[in-house]
């Protein structure tokens, strides 16, 4: 008889007195990090949440009641109201296994389109709203008509969309900015995101409440809905999901329609939180988007992820960015701890996904 060797693993096996009955073996080797890995996929958004909590937590053990204040916590929702919200429609991309690299030409092409039929055609402010968002939900409906009836790539055709969006805007503002003096006199609805509550020491304004309602609607849709549901099906195997009867054409292009609806509102947010309407503006939104996404743990991969948790990546780079700058950091710094938290994103959806293979 061999003799077991003290440092090998021990597995228990259990042998049912049935004739045909199979031996089960448990291996105890790391069940805690399976354990994890199993959580951390049913629910994504752990990560980014406690990555959040952590580091207000640590602002807060350094800087005290400069950052701990109500007013200090608030602004940093003002500041992410506008990466919040284009993050979302940034999220139901990603989650389809694509990209959208026009979220923000999107944005700014929709504030421009209130602003100037507003101010250059006298029509009146509903209308050019109105006229802002079917705009954006155009701009969506042309990629998502490339993406999925054409069949090209989402980075080729949001890239290409983007230079085409962006060279609109310029082309028909003639590089005009509106001023924020002649909105608030003339047109104040456009400015309507922008409008304060106070509620203590606490500032919030329409366009914060817009961006956390806008989360917990998309939260539901995704989890409760059949459409929802079809999303992330799409996401995690297209081919698969034509399959079993989804029709993944029509999911694709209403993604990419409410997408690029979500962005005009952004727009008209963006014209709130600045008070003018500049075409540009919102220059690094894109790779803001991305960044919120990515930190927030949705899989560049597709079919896993949050829409809080996006929520929870805007938030993050609002805490590093209001904290550092309290603490009087250069600003590089704020660029090179993002960039380490998006490699330490990645690395742990990898490692989330191995443990699911």
């Amino acid at each position: 008889m061999a003799k077991s060797d003290s440092n090998s693993p021990v597995y228990e096996s259990s042998v049912s007195s049935a004739p045909d009955a199979v031996a089960t073996f448990d291996d105890d080797r790391a069940g805690f990090i399976k354990k994890l890995q199993h959580t951390l996929h049913l629910n994504p958004s752990m990560v980014p949440l406690i990555v959040l909590l952590l580091s207000i937590a640590v602002f807060g053990l350094l800087l005290g009641t400069r950052f701990f204040s109500p007013f200090a916590l608030t602004l940093i929702l003002q500041q992410v109201q506008i990466v919040g919200i284009i993050a979302a429609a940034q999220s139901l991309i990603i989650l389809t296994a694509g990209i959208d690299l026009s979220v923000g030409a999107t944005m700014v092409l929709s504030s421009v389109v209130m602003g100037q039929f507003t101010f250059r055609y006298g029509i009146p402010v509903p209308i050019s709203i109105f006229c802002g968002l079917l705009c954006g939900m155009l701009c969506g409906m042309i990629s998502g008509l490339l993406v999925s009836r054409v069949r090209l790539p989402p980075f080729i055709v949001t890239l290409g969309m983007w230079q085409i969006v962006l060279a609109t805007n310029f082309l028909y503002s003639k590089n005009e900015t509106i001023r924020a003096q002649d909105i608030e006199t003339q047109a104040s609805l456009l400015q309507f995101f922008g409008t304060k509550i106070t509620i203590g020491g606490a500032v919030f304004t329409y366009g914060v409440v817009f961006m956390v309602l806008l989360a917990l609607v998309l939260a539901y849709a995704l989890k409760h809905t059949a459409w929802g549901r079809h999303v992330y099906a799409v996401g995690d195997d297209k081919e698969a999901a034509e399959l079993s009867g989804v029709k993944t054409g029509r999911i694709i292009l209403s993604v990419y329609m409410l997408s690029g609806l979500i962005c005009a509102f952004a727009g008209w947010a963006l014209i709130g939180r600045l008070g003018s309407v500049s075409p540009t503006a919102g220059q690094l939104s894109n790779i803001e988007s991305i960044t919120a996404v990515v930190i927030g743990g949705i899989s560049l991969f597709g079919g896993r992820g949050s829409i809080l948790g996006t929520l929870y990546g805007a938030l993050i780079v609002g805490v590093f960015t209001l904290g550092l700058r309290l603490m009087g950091a250069d600003a590089q710094w704020t660029y090179l701890l993002i960039g380490v938290l998006i490699i330490g994103a990645v690395a742990v959806d990898q490692w989330i996904r191995r443990a699911t293979v």
